[in-house]
C-alpha cells in the first residue's frame, strides 16, 4: 500500500511538473529539467533518447509567447557556455532529430532579444 501511494504521489508530481510551463511563465529552471535527459546526447551524440525529445517537444509547444521564447534562448545559451562539454552541433541539431521546428537557431551566437 505504502509503495501505491510512493507511485501516486509520484505521478501527481509528474503532472504538476508538465503542466506549470503551461501555467506560467517559462522558467530557466524548467528549461534545464526538460532538457536534462539529452545531456549525454548534447555531449557525446549517438541515439537522441526518447525522454529528451518529449522533453524538447514540450518545451516547444510550452515556448509560445515571444518572452518565454526569448527565456528559453537566453537559458540555452547560458547551459551551453557553463557546459564546455556540449557539442554545439548535436545541439543545433537536436529540435530536428526531435521533429521539432524550433523558433529561433540555438547558437551561442543568437541575439535572444530578436528571437518572436
Amino acid at each position: 500500500m505504502a509503495k501505491m501511494v510512493v507511485a501516486v504521489s509520484c505521478l501527481i508530481m509528474a503532472c504538476m511538473v508538465v503542466v506549470a510551463p503551461y501555467a506560467e511563465a517559462i522558467s530557466c529552471g524548467q528549461v534545464v529539467s526538460a532538457l536534462a535527459p539529452c545531456f549525454g546526447y548534447l555531449t557525446k551524440g549517438g541515439p537522441v533518447p526518447p525522454a529528451c525529445c518529449g522533453g524538447v517537444r514540450g518545451l516547444n509547444n510550452a515556448a509560445k509567447t515571444t518572452p518565454d521564447r526569448q527565456t528559453t534562448c537566453g537559458c540555452l545559451k547560458s547551459v551551453y557556455a557553463s557546459n564546455s562539454g556540449i557539442n554545439l552541433g548535436f545541439a543545433s541539431s537536436l529540435p530536428g532529430k526531435c521533429g521539432v521546428n524550433a523558433p529561433f537557431k540555438i547558437s551561442p551566437s543568437t541575439d535572444c532579444a530578436k528571437v518572436h
